[in-house]
């Protein structure tokens, strides 16, 4: 398709705030009609977000689940696991970092489902979804400053959650998708064994 008639041009850029892993700018841009505008935005690093597969050893299914609080928001979540990429982290290796530091998980295969970009509008921001199952509880390993609690739940409870309005991360709610749709068979996932142990900082 063309896309020229919608294609934003830079013209010039100022960066606004640098700060640990956020990055602000504002853009002058020519519009598709030739007239400019100001667009705002934040760089991010991206990040991984985990759908981890628990069997209940009776045949049954749940998922693994996070509640922590989100300062911005001033709530408490309910959130599959996830976490932002360090400088040049493989992101799978993302992936088998944070499910262990935040959960104390470690799974034998992965599975990558797609990425989302949950705030277009004004952000880089991609978030990779992965799938993890057969997995094996150690020791959680919580960065310094981070808290939060893990819990399991069913498919159902959870799509319960999102329809209520009780879940309502973006990320997560995309998760619940693409769990609802793999389990009825709609959506296929290629699985592939961990490559080596999963390691925390």
């Amino acid at each position: 398709m063309d896309d020229r008639h919608l294609i934003e041009t830079g013209l010039d850029s100022q960066e606004l705030l640098k700060g640990r892993f956020l990055h602000a700018f504002r853009d002058t841009v020519r519009l598709p009609d030739g007239s400019s505008t100001v667009r705002e935005y934040v760089v991010h690093p991206g990040a991984v977000m985990i759908i981890p597969l628990l069997e209940d050893g009776q045949g049954g299914l749940q998922v693994v689940l996070e509640r922590q609080y989100r300062y911005p928001v001033k709530q408490v979540m309910v959130e599959f696991p996830a976490g932002k990429l360090d400088a040049g982290e493989d992101i799978l290796a993302c992936a088998q970092r944070e499910l262990l530091e935040e959960t104390g998980y470690r799974a034998g295969e992965w599975a990558r489902a797609g990425v989302l970009h949950p705030v277009i509008s004004y952000s880089t921001e991609f978030i990779e979804i992965w799938f993890a199952r057969q997995l094996s509880l150690g020791e959680r390993r919580l960065d310094e400053g981070e808290f939060l609690d893990v819990f399991t739940a069913t498919p159902a409870e959870l799509l319960q959650w999102c329809r209520d309005g009780r879940v309502t991360d973006a990320k997560t709610l995309t998760g619940a998708l693409w769990l609802q749709n793999v389990l009825a068979g709609a959506w296929e996932l290629s699985w592939q064994a961990a490559a080596a142990p999963d390691s925390g900082r």
